[in-house]
């Protein structure tokens, strides 16, 4: 029965009950020594209590409801409210809720899935040719510079082994951005070699200290999964290197109770809190989503800095 319909009929029913018993009581041969008043206000007040209590046997389990959805979070995939039936009307309204909870997640997925999927194809475009277009001229340049080098007075040989060096420190930075943008190493010697390769180059360029404990044996996630975890490596070493004022990280990789755990942890001045929706924590927390993993950041159990913790299924996208 609808709750339109319950109420009305509660009410009804209630009134009808109230107006018999206030022509019982109200006979004369029973009132004799009580007033007529103070029994027609008990009797009224009567039937305001048992009309609070009905109602709010009706309308608490929606007010509860509505607080369970308040409290549900986007970001956090999975949170449904439990216990869903549809023998009641906040039953049937949770249940609608699940329902499109569920529609929103997979509609999300399927788009956060395009909008990564487009921005690795751009990434392989730009590195490709900064490889095949921007590597081969500097690399030609360089090979013209050496030539002209034997031809050059002594005294201009100095400005030109400058200019040798300003072309070869630009190659070097075109293969390195190419590098960051395709990395091969993750496709071609698996996750644990491509994360350590990445600490060395992010030490190497930062003058952070990076202290890797990875897995002595290889883990080998699916493709859109091992690209998830070190692109969101990636982009927690990038923060420290901006925000944390750190000059040493700790990353972890590791194998627990099936599933793949990375953690970057930092001693620096810690998170702000304007920080913590951030386009970057964003782009991380679509791709743990898509990669069937949860992602924490926030300051760690003991000490100063953040603490950024990854996991995932070894499963996942399998």
């Amino acid at each position: 029965m609808p709750l339109f319909a319950r109420i009305v009929v509660a009410n009804v029913l209630l009134l009808l009950a109230t107006c018999v018993a206030i022509f019982v009581l109200l006979d004369p041969r029973r009132v004799s020594e009580i007033a007529a008043d103070e029994l027609l206000i008990a009797a009224l007040a009567l039937v305001v209590l048992l009309n609070t209590a009905m109602v709010r046997h009706i309308v608490v389990p929606l007010q509860k409801l509505t607080a369970r959805a308040r409290r549900l979070d986007p970001a956090q995939p999975g949170e449904r409210i439990r216990d869903a039936s549809l023998t009641s009307e906040a039953g049937e309204l949770a249940t609608t809720l699940n329902e499109m909870l569920d529609r929103l997640e997979l509609e999300r997925a399927q788009a956060a899935r395009r909008v990564l999927a487009a921005h690795e194809s751009e990434r392989l475009r730009v590195a490709q040719e900064l490889h095949d277009e921007v590597g081969q001229t500097l690399t030609a340049v360089l090979l013209q510079l050496g030539r002209v080098q034997d031809r050059l007075p002594p005294e201009m040989k100095h400005e030109l082994a400058e200019a040798q060096d300003a072309a070869r420190s630009s190659l070097e930075d075109v293969r390195r951005i190419a590098t960051e943008l395709r990395p091969e190493v993750l496709r071609d010697l698996g996750l644990s070699t491509a994360v350590e390769a990445l600490c060395d180059t992010f030490s190497t360029r930062t003058g952070i200290a990076v202290h890797p404990v990875l897995p002595n044996v290889p883990v080998r996630l699916a493709d859109e999964a091992e690209l998830a975890v070190y692109r969101i490596a990636q982009e927690g070493l990038t923060n420290v290197a901006r925000h944390s004022g750190s000059n040493r990280v700790e990353l972890a990789l590791a194998r627990r109770n099936g599933s793949l755990t990375l953690r970057i942890r930092d001693h620096g001045k810690g998170m702000r809190p304007r920080k913590r929706e951030g386009n970057g924590i964003r782009g991380m927390q679509e791709r743990a989503m898509l990669a069937g993993g949860t992602l924490t950041i926030g300051p760690p159990s003991a000490g100063e800095g953040t603490e950024l913790a990854l996991e995932v299924p070894l499963g996942a996208g399998q």
